[in-house]
């Protein structure tokens, strides 16, 4: 944030103070940003429109903000007759690669290499996202999502599922 500036006066009608006046300017003429100085507030509006939590804007050593999004919930099966051990989650041909790939504790990085992938924003995507989504894998440091240290490893459900897609091959 600018000098002086708290995380309190964010919430606040301010003025603008791009970091970079050079990349801001042709962003806001181009039509990219509607009015500059409104980001913030526009978030806690759109936030609080769909009910979500306010977002939390954190000044410390570094600028964080905390944005909440929608948890999806918890659908609990009802077990039927037709049910069977043998009962596998559907997942993605991405998911399936994911799982099959893992093997202990492995970083992002290495995770991509493994399955030959470059694009780092699609694997997140449908590969890690997904598989989280599904509890099938998870971090090594939940409490910190962003760390440079994240690792992913199979949990037990994701344990059974590689088992039963190694019996099937």
């Amino acid at each position: 944030l600018p000098l002086g500036w708290t995380a309190e006066k964010l919430k606040q009608l301010h003025t603008s103070v791009p970091a970079n006046p050079l990349l801001a300017e042709p962003l806001y003429l181009a039509g990219y940003i509607e009015r500059m100085g409104t980001g913030t507030s526009d978030m806690i509006n759109k936030s609080l429109a769909v009910g979500l939590a306010e977002p939390k804007f954190i000044q410390a050593e570094d600028f964080k903000s905390i944005i909440y999004r929608k948890s999806t919930p918890q659908v609990t099966p009802q077990v039927t007759p037709q049910d069977t051990p043998q009962d596998t989650p559907q997942v993605t041909p991405q998911v399936g690669q994911l799982i099959k790939a893992i093997d202990g504790t492995q970083s992002r990085e290495e995770l991509q290499e493994k399955l030959d992938l470059k694009d780092r924003e699609h694997f997140r995507k449908s590969y890690l996202n997904e598989a989280l989504l599904l509890e099938l894998i998870e971090m090594s440091i939940p409490d910190k999502p962003n760390s440079r240290n994240q690792k992913y490893r199979l949990t037990p459900k994701g344990k059974a599922l590689k088992e039963q897609m190694k019996k099937k091959n």
